[in-house]
């Protein structure tokens, strides 16, 4: 399922809430977070008390066994999972977190921490400790936070995507409102979102959801009626842009990979062909004299990487890459996600009246470059 409204209206919008409490939108198809307020916006009645009541646990202790849910059983699945969902609390607003081991680390959003070294981590059962960002990765928008406390309940994270249609529940604090869960269906997999490419590499290959996600929401969990993480919250397209329940997660797979190679060394490896993907349009392909109705066009060549090295240049329209066709530039970010530095990959180019068939060996993203 295609998303149909115009390039203007498919911003997508992080789930990052600022500290002054609004959605910080960019401009020229920069996305934002999905981080919400430090304090919730004032209700129009009395509010409830949130969950700071009862007994505090203290560092080092180990949470009680929860109680097995039946599949499907929503109240029960979100009692269990919810000692293991963090509320994140930075200088500029806050997000949520996923307990990735007993030991304290947890998994969260890049955008949620960036330009923090410290943290404050907000457990369910109401207890606040300190967290040091351990290892951050921009492509992928993932991070690692060591929180001061063990003894933490760790939930499974599921290897496989999920099936179009099974439950899903959102767990996190959107817009300040800690612990708070939504709930819906996966509506779609392997979604990228159109434009993204000119301010992210992260916005590829995700899980679509209609279960709310809002600011404040980023890095939380998405879990399937089983109480399995099958999701780390990423981003949304607001209701303003036309869209309705149009939510995005980072497969828990994906999560996984990335924050075992962050333990590993505190780096991820990626794939890097050098070069800045654009959207064909009817008007470049005229100006560039060619005749294809789609593609992705070369803006821009880094000389010392694979791309410049192999041959492509700045107005070159890759067609296909390994036999897929590149319909988009989001397409092409997600065909590279799949691949390895090292790997040798073919592409059909069009350049003129040219069609090329040229070969790149790609190299590992250098740590600097998150383009």
């Amino acid at each position: 399922m295609s998303i149909t409204t115009s390039r203007a209206s498919r911003r997508p919008a992080r789930c990052f809430r600022t500290a002054a409490g609004g959605l910080v939108l960019a401009a020229s198809l920069a996305l934002t977070a999905c981080t919400g307020s430090t304090t919730p916006p004032a209700p129009t009645a009395t509010s409830t008390a949130g969950p700071t009541s009862g007994a505090t646990a203290t560092p080092g202790s180990t949470a009680a066994a929860p109680a097995p849910a039946a599949a499907g059983d929503i109240p029960q699945l979100v009692e269990n999972l919810a000692p293991s969902v963090v509320t994140i609390f930075t200088e500029g607003g806050l997000g949520s977190g996923v307990v990735y081991s007993e030991d304290g680390l947890i998994l969260t959003n890049e955008h949620v921490i960036r330009g923090n070294t410290t943290v404050e981590v907000a457990f369910a059962d109401g207890q606040r400790v300190e967290g040091t960002v351990k290892a951050t990765d921009p492509v992928t928008d993932l991070a690692l936070v060591q929180a001061k406390r063990t003894g933490l309940p760790k939930p499974v994270y599921q290897a496989n995507l999920p099936r179009v249609g099974e439950g899903a529940v959102v767990l996190g604090s959107p817009l300040g409102f800690e612990n708070t869960a939504t709930a819906g269906i996966i509506s779609g997999l392997h979604r990228s979102i159109p434009g993204s490419a000119s301010n992210s590499l992260s916005l590829v290959d995700l899980i679509q959801t209609d279960a709310p996600i809002s600011p404040g929401n980023s890095g939380g969990a998405v879990i399937n009626m089983r109480g399995e993480i099958i999701g780390i919250s990423e981003a949304y397209i607001p209701p303003s842009a036309g869209a309705v329940a149009l939510g995005f997660a980072i497969p828990a797979a994906t999560a996984v990979e990335v924050a075992e190679e962050l333990l590993a060394d505190g780096t991820a490896e990626h794939a890097y062909l050098g070069l800045t993907p654009g959207e064909l349009t009817p008007q470049i392909a005229e100006q560039l004299g060619i005749n294809a109705r789609t593609g992705v066009v070369v803006l821009a060549v880094d000389d010392g990487g694979p791309a410049g090295r192999a041959g492509i240049r700045p107005g070159d329209v890759l067609e296909s890459m390994e036999g897929v066709e590149l319909n988009a530039p989001e397409k092409l970010l997600a065909e590279l996600r799949g691949r390895n530095p090292g790997d040798t990959v073919g592409f059909k180019v069009k350049r003129g009246d040219q069609s090329l068939d040229i070969k790149a060996d790609l190299i590992a993203r250098p740590t600097s470059n998150t383009r």
